[in-house]
């Protein structure tokens, strides 16, 4: 019997493709069949995806920083984008669709809605996402990456935690290197897109630490790419070790090894930050419409495990007094890697593997 199919729909940026990614290796291993439903854009992230996956690339768009002309021209390219999901679906049925967010999620689902094909979503922030809160209400279930989720009013979510991708599932847990006299690491990542405050703030706020302190950090930063240069050049100035690039494939070691990570509260970073158990002072993005990255950061910041410094409050004196502090105790940062630990959800790609099959009517024995 062809083993059952479950087609993944995903946008364009890391934060949606990572959790797709863990439930695609999770349900490969259950001995379904798994396809990826991405625009161009989210095509540049599924490198890390299981070659047994299946990548559709379709017409899809977003209205964000568009032209007018731009902007009109969406719906006509996520229709026709839907028309070629059904006329593949009709071809080889999934028998779940999964929706993970972002405007090329669309085309997958708007067609399983069309042909009744059981469908989900799962949303990763602690607020539901555009694409999402239109079909919050046309979907079998919803499960949600951040508890409680700020839900439409009659819809029930199902919370599941945030899948990892198995590189950081196998790193889960890492033991944690207190700081103090010996080598120290700091991560700084802004997210699959990056994130230029950090790349402003950070590596001032670094070079003003004290110099015994100083001198025994390596700092690995992520940077767009057009601030690579920049943020390389004052790090060799101001003599601090650095490694700055704009995408680090090596994201789950980098994190194991870090005594401290300062980072956005995107889900996928807050999720990975809990299943390894790293101490964290979190820069939520100001921009973000509905504040879904302070949504995102209240787990960990109320557990004691991270700090929380909206983008108001960072420049670089202040950023330096609590890099100092956090790295100048060491037990308080030990007991912030315990307390990440103790929120994160590892088990999350299972729990929501369990879901995508209850919501496809097909019991775990009936898959393989």
């Amino acid at each position: 019997m062809t083993a059952p199919l479950l087609l993944l729909a995903a946008g364009g940026t890391g934060g949606h493709l990572f959790p797709a990614q863990a439930l695609a290796e999770t349900m490969l291993a259950r001995g379904w069949r798994v396809a990826l439903s991405t625009d161009a854009r989210g095509a540049r992230y599924v490198g890390g995806f299981p070659a047994e996956v299946a990548v559709e690339v379709v017409a899809s768009g977003t209205t964000a920083g568009r032209s007018p002309l731009q902007k009109a021209l969406v719906p006509a390219r996520i229709g026709a984008g839907t028309l070629a999901a059904a006329r593949r679906m009709r071809a080889d049925r999934p028998a779940v669709v999964v929706g993970f967010g972002g405007y090329p999620s669309i085309p997958a689902l708007g067609a399983a809605t069309l042909l009744r094909v059981p469908r989900m979503i799962h949303e990763q922030n602690g607020v539901l996402g555009r694409v999402n809160q239109l079909f919050a209400r046309r979907v079998d279930a919803v499960a949600c990456g951040i508890w409680p989720t700020d839900l439409p009013a009659g819809v029930t979510g199902t919370p599941v935690g945030n899948p990892v991708r198995a590189a950081i599932r196998a790193r889960a847990g890492a033991p944690y290197i207190a700081p103090g006299d010996h080598p120290m690491e700091i991560l700084v990542t802004g997210g699959s897109q990056g994130a230029r405050i950090l790349s402003d703030v950070v590596p001032p706020a670094i070079a003003e630490l004290p110099r015994d302190m100083r001198e025994r950090l390596r700092v690995s930063h992520q940077a767009r790419s057009e601030d690579v240069d920049r943020v390389s050049a004052f790090y060799d100035e101001a003599l601090v070790r650095a490694e700055v690039v704009p995408f680090f494939t090596d994201m789950p070691d980098r994190i194991a090894s870090a005594q401290l990570v300062i980072a956005r509260s995107g889900a996928s970073t807050v999720a990975d930050l809990s299943v390894i158990g790293r101490p964290a002072i979190l820069v939520p993005l100001a921009s973000a419409l509905r504040d879904e990255q302070t949504a995102n950061a209240r787990g960990l910041v109320e557990a004691g495990a991270a700090e929380l410094m909206p983008e108001s409050d960072v420049h670089p004196q202040a950023l330096t007094a609590r890099i100092a502090a956090l790295l100048g105790d060491p037990a308080r940062a030990a007991g912030m890697a315990r307390a990440a630990l103790a929120v994160g959800r590892p088990d999350a790609a299972e729990r929501l593997a369990d879901l995508v099959a209850r919501v496809a009517g097909r019991t775990e024995e009936s898959a393989g």
